[in-house]
């Protein structure tokens, strides 16, 4: 029988006390921003997996690897212990694909932090502003107003009307719903143009969770990717170019 939400710990992780234990929510989103950070932290920290969530709120597909072999969709947890607490990462295929979905999958999260010990959560996204941006500012949006001027001394920006049209899905309603159950919730959103996969916008949003955290996280790899599309969108650009002169070379 399928479950409308099944959460699966593993079978190392069952029974094991958190200290001091903090959420961070890095799930798809515009520019894929807090996806790369919180893939990019794990990878660098070398954090073990806990927990599989699967769903019937996820899209109705499956994902085919290399190998041509199927697997559902799910989104995961992820543990680091440090010596002032533990981070638990949730991470993943997909969000919701229904306005229900986005509810109750959060408050299942919420559901986890709540069994886990959690009292702060930080939600990763992007911000999209439309258009290429070369320092992208991290923007920050909190459920308590005495949590934002520790938010504002690590580098993050508050704009009286933006984000204009709120924070949509996760990162938006973790902070909702969190606040409603006396846990802090805190979102760090980097700007990017929300046209495409944005490294350098995930590299200012880990920079500024670094601080806050206490814990350098190397951004050597992720500067490389930002370096890498960097060159795709000058050839973009450029190709754009080369076919309006041939257009005007024609027309001339």
């Amino acid at each position: 029988m399928i479950e409308d939400i099944s959460v699966n710990f593993l079978e190392s992780f069952k029974d094991r006390k958190l200290v001091s234990p903090i959420l961070i929510e890095g799930l798809p989103g515009i520019g894929q921003v807090g996806k790369l950070v919180a893939e990019h932290m794990i990878h660098m920290l070398g954090a073990e997996k806990i927990a599989e969530i699967h769903s019937i709120y996820f899209p109705p597909h499956v994902i085919i690897d290399k190998n041509g072999v199927t697997k559902l969709i799910k989104n995961e947890l992820y543990l680091y212990h440090t010596e002032e607490c533990d981070l638990v990462f949730l991470v993943g295929d997909y969000q919701s694909t229904s306005n229900e979905g986005h509810y109750i999958l959060a408050d299942q999260y919420l559901d986890i932090a709540t069994e886990l010990g959690i009292k702060r959560i930080f939600t990763l996204g992007g911000f999209g502003v439309g258009h290429l941006v070369e320092e992208p500012q991290v923007l920050g949006a909190v459920n308590r107003l005495d949590l934002r001027s520790e938010i504002e001394a690590a580098g993050v920006v508050f704009e009286r009307d933006e984000p204009g049209g709120g924070i949509v899905g996760t990162a938006g309603l973790l902070l909702g719903l969190g606040a409603l159950r006396g846990i802090d919730g805190i979102c760090l959103m980097g700007e990017t143009s929300g046209y495409l996969v944005d490294p350098r916008s995930a590299t200012s949003v880990l920079s500024v969770l670094s601080t806050l955290l206490k814990l350098p996280v190397d951004p050597t790899q992720l500067n490389n990717r930002a370096a890498e599309m960097e060159r795709v969108i000058e050839g973009l650009i450029e190709g754009e170019r080369l076919q309006r002169d041939e257009e005007l070379n024609y027309i001339g």
